[in-house]
């Protein structure tokens, strides 16, 4: 809105000549929503305390009944940041932007509505995992089968540390996708177990994939880096600022102790649209490192409920998620949440590698 708005006066005050540039938008959409989340933060806390919004904290896990009643839905206040930001200081003619915040939004809404009838039933059991994988796939399909319609997409698929190799999926190209954002959203929603835990890995996530939507987006960047040019993916950066700011933001008041947790309403849109970005910049399979530890986390899950069925009721780990495993072992909340986040700074740094290692 204030590119549209205030771009075209830069013909009379040079001054205004600023608005045309991706990276100072993306500057100032993450600064907006961060001082938008820290601003309504307080206030939006105070209203789930009102309504009573709490979480309740599952009976066989670590022992967390003091956070028991912690406001939660926390993925609302990020939601509003973010949209508010993006419609100030993005470009609203571009169909991507739009997308972005399509599948943010429809993520959004699996997501509120397992908070909800969590609240409703005052119990930590929402929609039903087949529930939740339904409305994670009709928008994940829906959103990669408009993607393709679009100039600069094709069903190739990008190899890490390989310039020459991307072999062409054809049609299997749509489910792939779809599953590598089921996967991303299914992995944060795993990973927010602990305070910041998910927040903290996914704002360096987030960061780490502006980098390479940037560069696509970018003629020349791409060209010298060897990665496929997208026309009009690098104002998806603006969206990119934004969400890192809207994480933030919430981070602010979801660090140990939390004043508030996203929910599902967080981690799942967040999740689905990490995943989506990836898809957008044609990095499908580097998310793997660049979301590292929700990797991790998510095979801890799959390895500890595989072995337990085959081994007919023997445990890899004390339990999973693997955060918990470690909360058994003694290990104190505060020191798993910085150790996780040094690992996701350590996976985004070895993503960012592949720019060059080809």
């Amino acid at each position: 809105m204030l590119y549209h708005l205030l771009y075209p006066l830069s013909e009379d005050i040079s001054f205004f000549n600023v608005f045309r540039y991706i990276t100072f938008r993306s500057i100032y959409a993450l600064l907006t929503a961060l001082l938008l989340s820290l601003w309504l933060g307080p206030r939006f806390i105070k209203w789930l305390q009102r309504i009573k919004c709490g979480q309740y904290v599952q009976e066989d896990g670590p022992d967390h009944q003091v956070k028991q009643g912690t406001p939660t839905m926390g993925g609302v206040l990020v939601a509003f940041s973010l949209a508010v930001s993006v419609l100030l200081w993005g470009d609203l003619t571009n169909r991507l932007v739009w997308m972005c915040l399509f599948v943010f939004g429809g993520f959004f809404l699996v997501g509120f509505f397992d908070d909800y009838l969590k609240v409703i039933k005052k119990h930590n059991q929402g929609l039903s995992v087949k529930s939740k994988l339904l409305g994670q796939g009709i928008i994940a399909l829906g959103a990669v089968s408009m993607l393709l319609t679009m100039p600069g997409y094709n069903t190739e698929l990008l190899i890490p540390f390989f310039k020459d190799l991307r072999p062409d999926l054809f049609l299997f190209y749509v489910p792939f996708a779809a599953v590598v954002m089921i996967g991303a959203s299914n992995g944060v929603n795993l990973t927010d177990g602990l305070d910041g835990l998910a927040i903290g890995p996914y704002i360096v996530s987030a960061g780490c994939l502006s980098i390479f939507v940037y560069v696509s987006g970018h003629y020349h960047l791409a060209d010298y880096l060897q990665v496929p040019y997208i026309p009009g993916l690098g104002e998806v950066t603006v969206f990119c600022g934004a969400l890192v700011g809207a994480g933030l933001g919430f981070l602010w008041y979801n660090a140990y102790p939390a004043q508030i947790f996203m929910g599902d309403t967080g981690s799942i849109s967040l999740g689905g649209t990490l995943g989506f970005i990836a898809v957008l910049c044609k990095q499908e399979l580097l998310l793997i490192i660049v979301g590292g530890l929700f990797v991790i986390e998510t095979l801890s899950v799959i390895l500890q409920v595989g072995y337990y069925k085959m081994s007919g009721g023997k445990r890899i780990f004390r339990m999973a998620p693997l955060h918990h495993h470690f909360e058994l072992k003694g290990v104190p909340e505060s020191k798993i949440i910085i150790r996780f986040w040094i690992l996701s700074i350590l996976f985004a740094l070895a993503a960012l590698s592949t720019l060059k290692l080809r």
